[in-house]
């Protein structure tokens, strides 16, 4: 994925590549005769070489997606989603900004994220019965596993329920771990 979303910034290194423009190989993509994704990134990677995320930028740029962004604001990923869980998420993000008010909340592989400068702290996304909550950081989830009992802990999320009661300063500590790796 590019940094910016956009799918054409992919176009020059394609076009060095593969040395046709862009415009010959989203004709291909479009001329598949089924108009399945995966057979349009089938004949680009296997008859063409490209690499997954090349062939993916041209077959969702033909299918008509130009931008990889989907959400703009914490706002518009919360549209539609569980009252219940959408209060939740809000609140998890409230508990930690609430001790450390520069963290930025941005929205990163269409995910809700708090940022300190370049790198990511924490993030949290919503599943369909369920939010993961993802501390950033190298054993943050592992020092924390004794605070995080009755929770389903993964190798670098943690699964919790839609009315899950807010544990801020647990949330804050994962935090603070993160933020001070992001400082060494």
């Amino acid at each position: 994925m590019t940094k910016s979303g956009d799918r054409t910034a992919h176009w020059p290194a394609i076009e060095k590549k593969h040395g046709q423009p862009a415009e010959h190989w989203i004709g291909l993509a479009k001329a598949v005769p089924s108009g399945r994704y995966q057979d349009q990134i089938d004949l680009l990677r296997q008859g063409h070489g490209f690499s997954q995320a090349h062939a993916n930028a041209v077959v969702m740029y033909a299918r008509g997606s130009t931008t990889t962004q989907r959400f703009g604001t914490l706002d518009d990923y919360l549209q539609g989603a569980d009252p219940t869980a959408a209060a939740t998420l809000r609140a998890i993000f409230a508990a930690i900004t609430e001790r450390f008010p520069d963290l930025e909340l941005v929205l990163a592989w269409n995910q809700p994220m708090l940022k300190s400068g370049d790198g990511y702290v924490f993030g949290a996304s919503l599943g369909k019965h369920h939010i993961l909550i993802a501390p950033w950081g190298d054993g943050t989830l592992a020092a924390f596993a004794p605070r995080l009992v009755g929770l389903d802990l993964n190798k670098k999320t943690v699964r919790i329920p839609f009315d899950w009661d807010v544990d801020a300063p647990l949330l804050q500590d994962m935090a603070a771990v993160r933020i001070a790796q992001l400082e060494q």
